[in-house]
């Protein structure tokens, strides 16, 4: 059997290359990269190392050949290829590569969500099901990386202008999940992958508990927050889109009770300690 991971370098990718060394032995796992020095310096030795890019569809089905299982890891938007057509060339080119299996990081309710992150998601995992390929949907919600604005301490730490809730949990947490997913012999087809539905006052509460302090979470309007950003040194497009990350939570996109996430680990790190490590890095 052999375990592909692709964007293997990225954050996410890195920690699912070394979980599934863990599972399954090096000897089984081959990473998917852009650059094949980095990937070599980044990931673990003894895996095979291929060189692709979502945006040629050849190289990623000349990287997949013998490829039993992929960890399907969805771009960035905002490149020079659409990310629509870089996932379209990976679904083709896992068709013709023969890949029996793919389990797909993509966003939470995909299906149904009309959040604008969702739609190359909803594309993807609609490519994925017509392909015929045996599949799980990793219906992953919010990192709390993503909260690095609120958590650490400086003018915004504790500010948010967002209602509503999120899942969070670390990204290595949903990384480990993936692998978990991708070994298994019965997988579901679709995980829906989050922590405890938790708001922004909840993670000042589980802020204070990590740091020892006893401040409030500040809760401002959306354009109060931009100039606040834009106080810090970003131009008002920046400041802007990093408010914009907080949207999918006001908009309740990222409000879902499921333990899929808690269920495939067999528990996760307390929101207070999973604070601690990414404070302490």
């Amino acid at each position: 059997m052999k375990y592909a991971v692709s964007a293997a370098t990225g954050n996410f990718g890195q920690t699912a290359v070394k979980a599934l060394v863990d599972e399954v032995g090096a000897d089984k796992v081959v990473a998917i990269v852009r650059h094949e020095e980095k990937g070599k310096k980044l990931l673990p030795a003894g895996i095979e190392i291929r060189q692709a890019d979502y945006g040629d569809e050849a190289a990623v089905e000349k990287a997949l050949a013998g490829v039993d299982k992929l960890l399907f890891i969805s771009s960035q938007p905002g490149g020079a290829v659409a990310r629509s057509d870089q996932h379209r060339n990976v679904v083709e080119a896992v068709k013709k590569a023969g890949v029996g299996y793919v389990a797909y990081t993509s966003f939470p309710k995909a299906s149904e969500s009309d959040n604008w992150l969702a739609a190359d998601h909803k594309l993807t995992e609609g490519l994925i099901k017509d392909s015929g390929v045996k599949h799980s949907f990793l219906r992953n919600n919010w990192y709390l990386e993503n909260e690095m604005t609120f958590l650490a301490p400086g003018p915004a730490n504790r500010t948010y202008w967002a209602n509503n809730f999120a899942g969070w949990a670390l990204e290595s947490e949903y990384a480990r999940a993936a692998v978990k997913v991708l070994v298994s012999d019965d997988p579901k087809e679709v995980y829906e992958f989050a922590g405890p539905k938790r708001s922004y006052e909840d993670l000042g509460k589980a802020l204070n508990q990590a740091s020892g302090q006893d401040e409030a979470a500040k809760q401002v309007s959306q354009d109060e927050y931009v100039k606040l950003l834009e106080s810090l040194g970003l131009n008002h497009d920046l400041a802007a889109m990093y408010a914009g990350f907080q949207q999918p939570i006001d908009d309740g996109s990222l409000t879902e009770d499921s333990s899929d996430l808690e269920e495939v680990l067999g528990g996760l790190t307390p929101l207070d300690q999973a604070i601690k490590e990414l404070l302490n890095k």
